[in-house]
């Protein structure tokens, strides 16, 4: 006979232990759907008080994007060898310190360093999918729950910030609308800080400088290259001899990876054919999760009767056509473990990106009403959030314990790297002059729209290929779990 003596406490369950975190760490994904949703319905309110014009504007994202690329790989490897609590911590602490920093910023200068900054948030979701996936030992579906919640959870916050900037941005002053999500990260690290538990031992090691150093070159060089192809058109010499040079890095990048003995990012097993295919769909993706969204935003705006096309919506269709597609993606995340259920996983990450290549594609014929576009984005949502929801806990479990920080960090700077890729090119598509640097010649034309819809679907359609015929084998991922 077996029991448990009274008043002796028993000891949790694996998925006790991993709901408790998930349950601090939705507290992170809370914060990072502010930072993500608040400040769009004020970007021209920031502009009034910074003195700038409103094109300006888009050096925040192109600024923050750099950043992002290149700081969360080291970030992620760190997680994985010096603790994943640890990195989750001080990038909490440099978020709120750039989040503060906007606040009080006394010049533009100033405002876009500190914005750039708070782009190390994007290394939050793949630290949390890799914190979830260690404490599961090795249960991939409670791994994928997870997942989905966190990504729901920022989808809803996201949704819960631009509504609460649009209600302060008029009664309150700039100085404390800005700070707003400020007081929000910073309550959320120090409940990280108090309360959440470390991980299992980190792997410890020397950090590749090397590598990190090659990285940045190589990053950088092709982002700022993106960048001013979007500024000066596709014609820039600049803009391609960055990129030329950027992508020449990769050589002594790919070479230096492969003799270190702890690699910032492991050439060999980003080669496998289980993280392989993961890897290019996350970089696929961001195509449309990221580069998609503004053209949608000005062609909902572009007036039919000027222009031959759009719908002639104001800003609050805008705000209901991003209400529609984040809470279809909230559902596609959490449907996706279930799909997972009645499939397996790359079968059901591959529909859910043909769920994406579909609601693009029904853009083409579909476009000249208010019903079919929000039909549109419903569709493509549903497959977007299972995908946001399926690459990390994916790549989480296609590497090593030991590199599951690394593995799902890299999603997310290659994410990023697609949707910096795709921006540039529907920037040039939906220039009407061949240049962006003067948005005020004429509307972008039909055709430019077309070919940012068309990408996007074919995209979609490329990484449920992938997906489904590249086979994963057990090699170096699955041979040291």
């Amino acid at each position: 006979m077996t029991g448990t003596v009274p008043g002796m406490r028993t000891a949790p369950t694996v998925k006790q232990t991993v709901w408790s975190v998930v349950g601090l760490l939705l507290l992170l994904e809370v914060a990072s759907g502010v930072l993500q949703g608040y400040y769009t319905p004020i970007y021209t309110d920031i502009a009034r008080h910074l003195d700038i014009k409103d094109a300006d504007v888009n050096w925040f994202e192109a600024a923050q994007l750099i950043v992002s690329a290149i700081a969360v790989p080291p970030l992620a490897r760190l997680g994985d060898q010096i603790g994943h609590k640890k990195i989750l911590v001080i990038a909490t602490l440099i978020t709120a310190a750039g989040t503060w920093a906007t606040a009080f910023a006394p010049s533009f200068g100033v405002f876009l360093a500190a914005w750039a900054i708070t782009g190390v948030y994007v290394v939050w979701l793949p630290l949390e999918v890799a914190i979830v996936h260690l404490r599961a030992h090795g249960d991939e579906g409670l791994t994928r729950r997870g997942a989905a919640l966190l990504v729901a959870t920022l989808e809803v916050s996201v949704i819960i910030g631009a509504g609460v900037s649009g209600a302060v941005v008029g009664p309150l002053p700039m100085v404390a609308v800005l700070a707003v999500p400020a007081v929000v990260i910073t309550a959320v690290l120090l409940a990280i800080w108090r309360w959440l538990p470390p991980t299992s031992q980190p792997t410890g090691g020397r950090f590749d400088w090397t590598g990190l150093t090659l990285l940045t070159a190589m990053v950088g060089l092709v982002m700022a290259g993106l960048v001013v192809v979007r500024v000066s058109g596709p014609g820039s010499v600049l803009a391609w001899g960055l990129i030329v040079l950027g992508v020449a890095m990769a050589v002594p990048f790919a070479r230096a990876q492969l003799r270190a003995a702890a690699p910032l990012v492991d050439i060999r097993l980003l080669g496998t054919r289980a993280q392989l295919p993961i890897q290019l769909t996350a970089a696929l993706s961001g195509m449309s999760v990221l580069g998609a969204q503004i053209p949608l935003s000005t062609f909902a705006r572009t007036d039919p009767a000027v222009a031959g096309y759009g719908l002639g919506t104001g800003a609050g269709f805008v705000s209901v056509l991003i209400v529609v597609y984040v809470f279809s993606m909230v559902v596609g995340a959490l449907l996706y473990p279930r799909l997972t259920r009645a499939t397996s996983v790359r079968p059901a990450m591959a529909i859910a990106a043909v769920l994406v290549a579909l609601g693009y594609a029904m853009w083409l014929p579909w476009h000249a009403t208010t019903a079919q576009a929000l039909t549109n984005m419903l569709v493509a949502g549903l497959g977007s959030g299972a995908l946001v929801a399926a690459i990390p806990a994916a790549a989480a479990a296609a590497a090593p314990a030991s590199k599951a920080g690394m593995a799902t960090g890299l999603t997310n700077a290659i994410k990023t790297l697609g949707g910096a890729v795709a921006s540039a090119i529907f920037a040039i598509a939906l220039s009407a002059t061949g240049s962006i640097a003067d948005p005020t010649k004429g509307h972008a034309p039909l055709s430019g729209y077309l070919t940012v819809w068309a990408v996007c679907s074919a995209a979609a359609l490329v990484a449920a290929a992938l997906l489904l015929l590249v086979r994963p084998t057990a090699g170096p991922a699955l041979a040291h779990r």
